[in-house]
């Protein structure tokens, strides 16, 4: 009996974010023969994501364009998915979204309105025995667990990272215009979005990290970071002694209490390595530790390690970084 992928798509600044893009390659590792994809779009004036994102699904792209879908509001964007839900011709079987701050929020109230399992966190997926198995970490990525869902039906969420991205389908999919009705006139209306941190790469998604600790002593201490980090086209992250001491805004914080990042570099400057922190950084591809005190814990986890004054080896790594890339064929 064939199936239905659904899988639940986030914009960023009118752009299809990465971890949709690694969520639809996921449901294309699950399709067998005569299942069927189909992707949800939410949002405002988003006529080139709906096109760029059917180059991605050889099924329907339901696509929700309303004024207030403009910016997520959880009760509207929630209503948004179960009516794309219910326009397709059938029940869905597993539904994907990114493990972010969305994925996140919206998961468990679909899993709670479709009577069905969720899974969260995952960060590969692989078949076993005709069945579906979701990896996922425990105990701040000390150990790791394989969870199936019931019947392969449910809602999963996948951690940005870990997963490539979807290659472009071979047939193009169809836009599915739908018209959108608010729940009811009684509801919450989202009036302005302040952002206190605009980082040029989302901290979440991106492939080179360069987080501070205590070590950076100062919101000044952090300029050093992001010349690093802007010369990697990477992004700004900070333990959350960092933030608590007014060195940079919590948006920018990394470990158990703050945002989980698995970059394909991640260097910590300045950090000591609690467990907290290793909680969000920890699956990393590599961990590069620059640290002046030799017996600081983050240099157990380390990849590579680098005793001495931040201060003084981040400018010579920035350096030295510009030098090689300003020497690579463009």
């Amino acid at each position: 009996m064939s199936k239905t992928y659904v899988v639940i798509v986030e914009t960023k600044d009118g752009k299809l974010r990465q971890v949709s893009l690694e969520a639809l390659h996921a449901a294309n590792l699950l399709r067998e023969e005569g299942d069927r994809l189909a992707a949800v779009l939410l949002g405002h004036q988003i006529d080139d994501a709906a096109a760029e994102l059917a180059r991605y699904v050889d099924g329907q792209v339901l696509v929700l364009d309303h004024a207030e879908l403009q910016a997520y509001q959880p009760e509207l964007a929630f209503e948004a998915v179960i009516q794309a839900l219910a326009a397709l011709p059938d029940e869905p079987n597993v539904i994907l979204l990114g493990h972010t701050a969305i994925g996140r929020d919206l998961a468990p109230q679909l899993a709670a309105r479709l009577a069905c399992g969720q899974i969260s966190d995952v960060t590969a997926v692989t078949k076993v025995g005709g069945g579906i198995s979701f990896t996922r970490p425990l105990y701040a990525g000390k150990a790791f667990e394989r969870r199936s869902l019931a019947e392969d039906t449910g809602i999963v969420t996948l951690r940005p990272n870990n997963l490539p991205p979807a290659a472009p389908a071979a047939a193009t999919g169809t836009v599915v215009p739908l018209e959108f009705a608010p729940p009811s006139p009684l509801h919450a209306i989202l009036k302005d979005v302040v952002r206190k941190v605009s980082g040029k790469v989302d901290l979440t998604e991106a492939k080179i990290v360069v987080s501070g600790g205590r070590g950076v002593k100062s919101a000044d201490g952090f300029k050093v970071l992001e010349e690093l980090a802007d010369s990697l086209g990477g992004a700004v992250g900070a333990s959350r002694g960092a933030c608590d001491a007014g060195y940079c805004d919590y948006a920018l914080q990394i470990g158990q209490t703050g945002k989980v990042v698995t970059p394909e570099i991640y260097i910590a400057c300045g950090i000591s390595g609690a467990i907290q922190h290793l909680a969000g950084m920890s699956q990393s591809r590599i961990i590069i530790a620059v640290n002046k005190d030799p017996e600081a814990p983050i240099f157990k986890v380390a990849d590579y390690g680098i005793v001495g004054d931040l201060f003084e080896i981040v400018p010579l790594l920035t350096e030295q970084f510009k030098k090689i890339l300003a020497g690579r064929p463009s």
